[in-house]
C-alpha cells in the first residue's frame, strides 16, 4: 500500500485539535517550496484564520551571548506556569541552508520543549527575507488556530531579522547585557526606537550596581525618543533568566502595553496595517514572478534588465515602461 495522502481537512482537524505532530507537519507543508503544496498550504491557512488572531505576538532581539535562549525558557516556563500555551518560532534570514539555531536551542530548552503546553519550532528561510515574514505570519496563524496564546518569535539572523520580526509581533523586546562598559554605545538607535521594553538579561549579584547604571542610561536615553500613536514610552527592566528573578516584571510590563493598546485602539490598527503590508509585499513578489514567467513579457523583462545594465533605462524608467507595456497588453486581449 502507498503512504496516506494528508488532506488539507486532516491538518486542519490535527491542527485545531492541538495535535503537535500534526502542527509540524502543517508548518512544513506551509514552507515546503514545491507548487503541488502551494494550493494545499493556502487553503489550510484561509481555514485556519477564522479560529486565530487570538494570541499576543512578542518578537525578541538581542545580540549574540546576551541569553536569549535561557531567556525564552526561563519566560517560557513561567507563562506555561500561568496557564499559558506558548509557541515558540524563530525567524533567521541570514541562512539558506540551516533551520536556525533555535533547533541548537531546542536541546537546550530541555524544561519547555517537554511541557505538554509549549511548542518550539524554526521558521526556513528559503534565501527570502520576504518569504521569511510571510511564511512566519502564516505558522502563526495556524499555532493560533492551534491554542497557543503566546508566540514567541526570535531573531536568529542578524541585519534584516529585527525589522522583519518586528512586522510581524504586537510586542517588541530587546534583551541587552550590563558588563561595565559603555553599552548604551553598542545598541543601535534604530533597534531601540522599535523596542517596547529593553530587558537588562544575566542581572546577579555581582553586576547589580553596573545593570542599575545602564538601566538609568537606557531610561534617560528612552526619554529623548518621540512617543508613537501606540502612547507607549519605552520601558527598562532587569532580570536573570538563570534565577528567574525579574521576569515577572517583564510579563506585567508587556500586559500592562497589551491593556493600553487594545484601549486606545493602537493595537487592532497595527494588526490590520501588518495584514495590509503583508499583503502588498506578497502581491508584489507574486507579479514579478507571474511577470518572468509569462511568456509574453520575459523578452520585456530581459531587455529592459539589459537597458538598467547598460544605463540606457534609470530603475525608475525602467518600471516605467514595463508598467506601460503591461496595461496595453491587458487593454488589448
Amino acid at each position: 500500500m502507498g503512504k496516506k495522502v494528508i488532506t488539507v481537512d486532516d491538518y486542519f482537524n490535527g491542527v485545531i485539535q492541538s495535535d503537535r505532530v500534526t502542527l509540524s507537519k502543517a508548518i512544513t507543508l506551509i514552507e515546503s517550496g514545491k507548487p503541488e503544496d502551494k494550493e494545499s498550504a493556502i487553503d489550510l491557512v484561509s481555514k485556519c484564520l477564522p479560529h486565530a488572531g487570538k494570541s499576543i505576538r512578542i518578537g525578541i532581539t538581542g545580540t549574540p551571548g546576551v541569553g536569549k535562549s535561557t531567556f525564552i525558557e526561563s519566560f517560557g516556563q513561567y507563562l506555561v506556569e500561568q496557564g499559558k500555551k506558548v509557541a515558540v518560532l524563530a525567524v533567521d534570514p541570514s541562512s539558506t541552508l540551516s533551520k536556525g539555531s533555535i533547533l541548537g536551542d531546542k536541546t537546550r530548552m530541555t524544561k519547555l520543549a517537554v511541557h505538554e503546553n509549549a511548542f518550539i519550532r524554526p521558521s526556513a528561510s528559503r534565501g527570502v527575507l520576504g518569504g521569511v515574514a510571510l511564511s512566519t505570519r502564516d505558522t502563526i496563524i495556524l499555532c493560533e488556530a492551534a491554542g497557543y496564546d503566546i508566540i514567541l518569535i526570535e531573531t536568529v539572523g542578524v541585519g534584516q531579522s529585527e525589522t522583519i520580526v518586528h512586522s510581524i509581533t504586537d510586542f517588541f523586546m530587546l534583551l541587552t547585557l550590563s558588563g561595565g562598559g559603555d553599552e548604551l554605545q553598542g545598541i543601535k538607535r534604530g533597534i531601540m526606537e522599535m523596542a517596547d521594553l529593553i530587558v537588562i538579561n544575566k542581572v546577579e549579584d555581582h553586576n547589580l550596581e553596573n545593570a542599575k547604571i545602564l538601566k538609568n542610561q537606557l531610561i534617560n536615553a528612552l526619554s529623548l525618543f518621540t512617543i508613537g500613536a501606540d502612547e507607549w514610552q519605552t520601558k527598562v527592566e532587569m532580570c536573570s533568566a538563570i534565577t528567574g528573578k525579574g521576569i515577572e516584571a517583564v510579563w506585567k510590563t508587556v500586559e500592562n502595553y497589551i491593556r493600553l493598546t487594545k484601549t486606545n485602539s493602537s493595537f487592532d490598527e497595527k494588526r490590520k496595517k501588518q495584514r495590509i503590508d503583508a499583503f502588498r509585499e506578497l502581491s508584489g513578489q507574486q507579479f514579478m514572478h507571474f511577470v518572468h514567467q509569462n511568456e509574453d513579457f520575459k523578452n520585456l523583462v530581459t531587455k529592459i534588465e539589459h537597458d538598467i545594465v547598460t544605463e540606457k533605462l534609470s530603475v525608475h524608467a525602467a518600471i516605467r515602461e514595463l508598467i506601460s507595456r503591461i496595461t496595453i497588453t491587458i487593454k488589448s486581449s
